[in-house]
């Protein structure tokens, strides 16, 4: 059941994907809710680094994946810390 289906697939009257709450458990985002829409299999954070000495027009982020936990099929969707993704 995915985002095609109405049986907790996430799409409403006419075919548009509706917005569903999600939380994210675990690493550093951990309890963030957040509104998603078509349920995603993967949601990425992103945290700003800081420069030690900055470089004009470059920025670098830490990347933080969480895999959505296919066994919530209501509200909130529930997504986990991926600790091993790149």
């Amino acid at each position: 059941m995915d985002a095609g289906t109405d049986a907790g697939g996430g799409t409403g009257a006419g075919g548009e994907l509706r917005r569903e709450v999600a939380v994210l458990a675990g690493g550093p985002a951990d309890g963030l809710r957040m509104y998603v829409r078509g349920r995603p299999a993967v949601v990425q954070v992103t945290y700003p680094c800081e420069w030690q000495s900055p470089v004009p027009g470059v920025r670098a982020d830490a990347v933080y994946v969480y895999r959505r936990d296919h066994r919530s099929y209501e509200e909130p969707l529930r997504y986990g810390f991926d600790g091993a993704s790149p």
